[in-house]
């Protein structure tokens, strides 16, 4: 994906384009998910039903932590939202669950990587660039609401990349 990417600023800038790129991080992404949102999704966009949903629903549901602190460990607590880190099916898992991001953007092209995300888009015209970032970053911030996923916003970054003739 990552040289993808680069291929395609630099076939841009080769044609006098300005690129902009903004990079989310979505905060605490694997433990937010929410399972009832997830369980839909793999049954709406994916056509996962019956035994094999309930093999989900099972996966997902009734998980328990406990915590330990200096010597001291607390009573278990169920788990009602997120999907187990480490194990084989947590990144695909997250992966279904912002599969349909990309459709609600329509000035940028998204990239997906784990619990990263990066939209780009390139124009002649610097104003047009920023506009196609904000109204792409607006529709990200109404889906994500949606989906209850939030992005670190000291973490996000924005690039703009050109060159000069």
């Amino acid at each position: 994906a990552l040289i993808q990417m680069c291929d395609q600023w630099l076939q841009d800038m080769d044609e006098g384009k300005i690129n902009g790129v903004v990079f989310l991080d979505i905060c605490k992404a694997f433990d937010s998910v929410n399972h009832e949102i997830l369980l839909e999704k793999l049954k709406t966009q994916f056509g996962i039903h019956d035994i094999e949903l309930k093999w989900f629903q099972s996966y997902l549901r009734n998980r328990k932590q406990v915590c330990s602190v200096n010597d001291q460990t607390f009573s278990a607590r169920t788990i009602i939202c997120g999907i187990p880190q480490g194990s084989i099916l947590g990144p695909l898992l997250f992966l279904l669950y912002i599969n349909d991001m990309p459709d609600i953007l329509e000035r940028t092209t998204p990239c997906l990587y784990a619990d990263d995300t990066q939209i780009s888009s390139s124009s002649h015209d610097y104003d047009t660039l920023i506009d196609n970032l904000n109204m792409d970053l607006s529709s990200i911030h109404k889906w994500l609401a949606k989906n209850k996923l939030k992005y670190h916003r000291k973490k996000n970054k924005s690039h703009v990349y050109w060159i000069y003739a």
